[in-house]
């Protein structure tokens, strides 16, 4: 397995915009590109809904780690101070499941797959949030919202569940942008006879011996999922949030909820000002089903690939569209980033000039609503450069501009040569000694004169997937 990467290069931070610089965020509240400024610049806040821990990540939970990272990154370009939350479900149904059907505790179950995401997305690059909170340490705070809501005439109990009462916040529905028609039938509860309307939803349940629960003024039970997100950020960042992100699947009803329970409690004040929304990954075309076979483990593809690879093929997409994960896909997410190290080995010997800003066409198109495609073409644009500068000035500027630039988008922070010469876990992969050998006797053969041996050595990298370029210092080469 691939070790996480460690990621290098100088923090980029500025406290304010670039130039004239503006960041445009799409914003899911009001279906549009809005500039994006903070409550108060000295302090920008996120939250991203994290993984419920009760197995591995699939390739569709990382793409919002991934995609909210590079966001990360980008507004600590622009502020000094960014705090990130990103929470950890670790009491859920599933996890009740999953707890039961393997015969352990529960808290085995979170703790053991908690780890393995925060490794895996280590792998990507992901850095960890400031905050981590986990939902079986605010039941406190959960009994104390839920108890406000009752007082405020928002919330009920019935048969030891306390449930929201939808038809008392007129703005129910505004993310979603759904009729009372869809909301019902979108709603993940069931409709229950203690329900006063069927569109309320549950925030606590009464649990029974054999499952996890906590004493609370309405009998032993367990919160809700939806309750859980609108109590930790309360707690860690405040009644107002500057960004709350996730994945497109959340928008209703989990976002839906969490803005109801909010708002309610603090009195109509902004909960969240920027909703931002990632789009799905389909594999080959189809929807990700254990009944199809078709879930991608992140965990099993850093057996056989690099966390670089994996992290730039989530981002070749604009976040916003559904992005179709192949075989293909990720072959062509290791031949860019072979072409852009490939670059960087050409400028080893170039100094980088420390506190360079990343390149202004890659910024303005990250700036843009997180526009990777664009920022991946100026990085290709930058790497034409470098195979053909010779000035010192503008290699050490396409170079530093490379890595700065690289740094937001979470890659090219490696040795070129570290790169070129990790080796994928494959059983038919040469080993590195050896390549180098069949490249010495190469050498010995061109000097020799017998152009022959020469073209047969490397016509036998090329068929194992070895790739020569030759150069004025000599040959350099790269996996195809």
């Amino acid at each position: 397995m691939f070790p996480p990467r460690k990621l290098c290069g100088q923090r980029l931070f500025s406290p304010y915009f670039d130039g004239v610089m503006t960041l445009q965020l799409y914003n899911t509240l009001n279906r549009r590109k809005e500039k994006f400024v903070p409550v108060n610049p000295d302090r920008v806040t996120m939250y991203v809904c994290g993984p419920t821990v009760y197995s591995y990540a699939h390739i569709g939970n990382a793409r919002p780690a991934v995609v909210f990272d590079v966001l990360l990154r980008l507004l600590r370009h622009h502020w000094s101070n960014v705090i990130f939350a990103r929470n950890i479900t670790d009491i859920d149904d599933k996890i009740n499941a999953a707890a039961a059907e393997q015969g352990i505790d529960i808290s085995e179950i979170t703790a053991k797959y908690e780890k393995i995401y925060l490794e895996d997305m280590a792998s990507l690059g992901v850095i960890p949030p400031d905050i981590d909170p986990h939902a079986t340490d605010h039941i406190p705070e959960m009994i104390a919202m839920m108890e406000k809501l009752i007082a405020k005439g928002h919330a009920y109990t019935a048969d030891g569940h306390v449930l929201f009462h939808v038809p008392s916040f007129d703005d129910y529905g505004k993310l979603s942008k759904r009729g009372q028609d869809e909301l019902l039938a979108g709603a993940r509860v069931d409709v229950a006879p203690y329900k006063k309307d069927p569109s309320d939803f549950i925030l606590w349940k009464p649990s029974t011996p054999g499952l996890p629960g906590w004493d609370s003024p309405w009998g032993r039970g367990r919160p809700g999922w939806h309750l859980e997100c609108s109590c930790m950020i309360e707690k860690h960042l405040g009644s107002t949030i500057d960004i709350h992100g996730g994945g497109a699947d959340l928008v209703f009803p989990h976002h839906e909820n969490e803005i109801a329970q909010s708002t309610c409690v603090s009195e109509g004040e902004d909960f969240v000002r920027f909703w931002l929304h990632n789009g799905f990954v389909n594999v080959d075309r189809e929807k990700m089903s254990k009944s199809v076979g078709n879930v991608l483990l992140v965990h099993d593809l850093l057996k056989n690939t690099s966390g670089e690879a994996i992290r730039l093929a989530l981002l070749n997409a604009h976040y916003r569209q559904p992005l179709d994960w192949t075989d293909d896909g990720l072959v062509q997410a290791k031949r860019m980033l072979d072409r852009l190290y490939g670059a960087l080995r050409k400028l080893e010997d170039t100094e980088v000039t420390i506190g360079t800003k990343p390149n202004a066409n890659f910024l303005a198109a990250l700036n843009d609503d997180l526009n990777t495609p664009k920022a991946l073409a100026t990085l290709f644009d930058l790497a034409r450069k470098a195979n053909s500068a010779n000035d010192i000035a503008d290699k050490r500027r396409i170079k530093s501009e490379l890595i700065a630039s690289g740094q937001l988008l979470g890659i090219l922070q490696a040795d070129p040569e570290e790169w070129f010469s990790a080796k994928e876990y494959d059983e038919t992969a040469l080993d590195i000694s050896h390549i180098n050998k069949l490249i010495e006797a190469r050498q010995t053969a061109k000097a020799s004169k017998d152009y022959a041996e020469a073209d047969r050595i490397r016509n036998e990298l090329t068929a194992q997937g070895i790739l020569l370029e030759d150069g004025q210092d000599g040959t350099k080469w790269r996996r195809a």
